[in-house]
C-alpha cells in the first residue's frame, strides 16, 4: 500500500532521530519530546495555537493513561515508609543471614532476596535494605564485593524491573505504545527476562567464583577498611554520578546506623544506660515500650510477606486453572495497590495511634512525591509517540472525536516497509538494538514508548506478535538504563553499598546481561 509522506511525517521522524541522538550522548531527551510535538502537530495543522496547545495536550493524554501507574507506585512506596518506621523493612530480610555462610549460599540468597524484593516493590527501596543489611554478611561469607554488586544489580534493576510483572508499570507503558493487552506484554517479558538473568547470573557466577575467599569475619574488617582508604569519601561520592539521584545520597555507609545487623540502636543503648543508673522505673518503661515494638514490627514483617504471598497464589490459580476467575486488565496492580494500602494504614495506626491519620497521609504525599519524580518525565516522552499514534493524535491535536486521526508513526514504517528485510530476526533484533540505545539516558522507562510504538507499526508486517516486539524492547530498555551496564543510572547505588567503583561494575555486567539479551530475542522469535 503507498503512502503518501507529508511534511509532517518528516518532521515526526526528524524528532525521532533526534531523541535517539540525545539518548545516546546521555542527555534528558524531555525538552527534545516536547519541542518534536510542538513542530509536528504545528506542521500538521499549521497553527501555532495547535502546536502550543499540543504540548500540554500530549503530557495530559499521556497522564491519563498511564496514571494508575503513578498511583500504584505512590501506594508501595507509602506502605514502605510506614514499614520502616517501625523497622519492619529490615525484619523481613534478616532470617535469610542465616543461610549464609559461603560464597555460593551467600550468591544465591542474594539472588532470591533482592529478586523477590524488587518484583514486590522496585529495586529503588530493594538496593537499601538488601544492602545495609545482607551485602556485609555476603562478604563475611566470602562473597567478593564486585560479585554482591553483580547480583544485586542483575536481579533487581535488570530481571526484576525489566518484567515488572507485579506491579506492571513498564508492560503498561510498552502495551499502550503499542495498543497490544498489557497481560500479554507481561507474561512474555516475565518469561524473557528470567532468560536474560539466569544466563546473566550463571556467566556472573562462573566468572567471579575464583575470586570468593574462604569465610572470616576479617574480610569484614578488610572491606570497610579498604573502602575507607579508597576514597569514599564521606560516604556520599558515590551518588554523585549523573542519573543516581539525590535519594541514594546515603547508600555507601550503612554501618553507622547500626551495621550490619541492622540496628542502629548504640545511641538508644547508652541512652538506656543512663536511665537504669539514674531511674529503673522509666527503665523498664521504656524497655516495655521497646518490646512492643519490636513485636509490631515482627508481625508486620510476616504479614506483608504472607499477604502477597497469598495474592500470588490467587494469580496463578486465576491463570492455570478454574478455582477462581482470572484477574482482568489491571486487576492485578489494583490489588498489589489495595493490599499496600490497608498495610499502610495498620502499620501507621500501630505506631502512632492519636495521629495516624495524618501519619498516614504523609506517607502517601512521600509516595506522589516519589511517584513523580521516578516517572514524572515520561510523561512528556509518552506524549511525543503518542501523536504518531492514531488513537491518541485526534485528542493532542484537538480534532473532533469523530475524525480519524493521523497514523504518522504507522505511514512512516509503511512507507520503509519495502526498503527493509521482511525478516522476523532483524526485526526483533532492530527493536532490541533501539531499546538499548533509548536505554542510553539511565531512565530505563523513557524509552518505552518508543519501541512500543515501534511494535505495535513492525509486528503485523513482519508477522509477529506486537506484544513479543513490545517485550523484547521493554528489555532492551531496561536492562540497559534501568541500572545495569549504564554507569550513570541508578547503578551507582548498587555500587555505592557494594563500595566498587561503578564503571568496574558496570563493565563486568556488560557481558553477562548482553549474552542474555541475545538468547532471549532468539528464543522469543522461536518459541512466541
Amino acid at each position: 500500500m503507498d503512502v503518501q509522506l507529508t511534511a509532517s511525517h518528516w518532521v515526526y521522524l526528524g524528532g525521532i532521530l533526534v531523541i535517539l541522538a540525545t539518548m545516546a550522548l546521555r542527555k534528558n531527551i524531555v525538552v527534545p519530546a516536547v519541542i518534536a510535538t510542538f513542530l509536528t502537530a504545528l506542521t500538521f495543522s499549521g497553527s501555532i495555537v495547535t502546536g502550543l496547545s499540543s504540548i500540554f495536550n500530549a503530557s495530559l493524554v499521556a497522564a491519563k493513561e498511564l496514571f494508575n501507574i503513578f498511583l500504584i507506585i505512590a501506594m508501595v512506596t507509602a506502605m514502605l515508609g510506614a514499614l520502616r518506621q517501625i523497622g519492619a523493612d529490615r525484619m523481613m530480610v534478616a532470617p535469610f543471614r542465616r543461610v549464609m555462610r559461603a560464597g555460593t549460599s551467600s550468591f544465591l540468597v542474594l539472588a532470591a532476596v533482592t529478586y523477590v524484593i524488587s518484583l514486590f516493590f522496585w529495586p529503588t527501596p530493594a538496593v537499601p535494605l538488601v544492602g545495609a543489611v545482607l551485602i556485609p554478611v555476603a562478604i563475611r561469607a566470602g562473597l567478593s564485593p564486585l560479585s554482591a554488586g553483580m547480583v544485586i544489580a542483575i536481579c533487581g534493576q535488570g530481571m526484576a524491573l525489566s518484567s515488572d510483572y507485579i506491579i506492571k508499570v513498564a508492560p503498561g507503558i510498552s502495551a499502550a505504545a503499542a495498543g497490544v493487552d498489557p497481560d500479554a506484554v507481561a507474561d512474555k517479558a516475565m518469561v524473557l527476562s528470567l532468560i536474560v538473568g539466569g544466563t546473566a547470573l550463571v556467566i556472573t557466577y562462573l566468572m567471579q567464583k575464583r575470586t570468593w575467599r574462604i569465610p572470616s569475619p576479617d574480610l569484614l574488617v578488610e572491606w570497610e577498611s579498604t573502602a575507607r582508604r579508597g576514597g569514599d569519601t564521606d560516604g556520599d561520592e558515590p551518588s554523585g554520578g549523573a542519573g543516581g539521584g539525590g535519594r541514594h545520597a546515603a547508600a555507601p555507609s550503612p554501618e553507622p546506623a547500626g551495621g550490619p545487623t541492622g540496628g542502629g540502636t548504640s545511641a538508644a543503648a547508652a541512652t538506656a544506660v543512663l536511665t537504669r543508673t539514674t531511674d529503673p522505673i522509666v527503665d523498664s518503661s521504656e524497655d516495655e515500650k521497646e518490646k512492643e515494638r519490636r513485636g509490631t514490627a515482627k508481625a508486620f514483617a510476616m504479614l506483608v510477606p504472607l499477604a502477597y504471598l497469598a495474592f500470588i497464589v490467587y494469580l496463578m490459580l486465576g491463570k492455570f486453572t478454574e478455582v477462581v476467575p482470572p484477574l482482568q486488565g489491571g486487576d492485578a496492580a489494583a490489588i498489589v495497590g489495595g493490599i499496600a494500602a490497608l498495610i499502610l494504614f495498620a502499620a501507621a495506626a500501630s505506631t502512632d495511634r492519636g495521629s495516624f491519620l495524618e501519619t498516614t497521609s504523609d506517607h502517601l504525599v512521600d509516595g506522589l512525591v516519589f511517584a513523580f519524580k521516578a516517572m514524572g518525565c515520561v510523561l512528556p516522552i509518552a506524549g511525543f509517540f503518542f501523536i504518531g499514534n492514531p488513537e491518541f493524535a485526534t485528542t493532542i491535536l484537538g480534532m473532533p472525536v469523530e475524525a480519524p486521526g493521523p497514523a504518522i508513526l504507522f505511514d512512516l514504517v509503511t512507507a520503509v516497509q519495502a526498503h527493509l528485510p521482511q525478516n522476523a530476526f532483524v526485526t526483533s533484533f532492530a527493536i532490541l538494538l533501539i531499546g538499548v540505545v533509548a536505554g542510553l539516558d539511565g531512565s530505563g522507562f523513557s524509552g518505552l514508548p518508543l519501541t512500543g510504538a515501534l511494535s505495535g507499526a513492525l509486528g503485523p508486517a513482519v508477522d509477529v506478535d506486537p506484544a513479543t516486539l513490545a517485550a523484547i524492547g521493554q528489555m532492551g530498555n531496561i536492562w540497559a538504563g534501568g541500572g545495569v551496564i549504564i554507569a550513570w543510572s541508578s547503578l551507582v547505588a548498587v555500587a555505592g553499598f557494594a563500595r566498587v567503583p561503578v564503571l568496574d561494575l558496570a563493565r563486568k555486567c556488560f557481558l553477562p546481561v548482553m549474552a542474555g539479551l541475545v538468547l532471549s530475542t532468539v528464543f522469543a522469535v522461536l518459541v512466541f
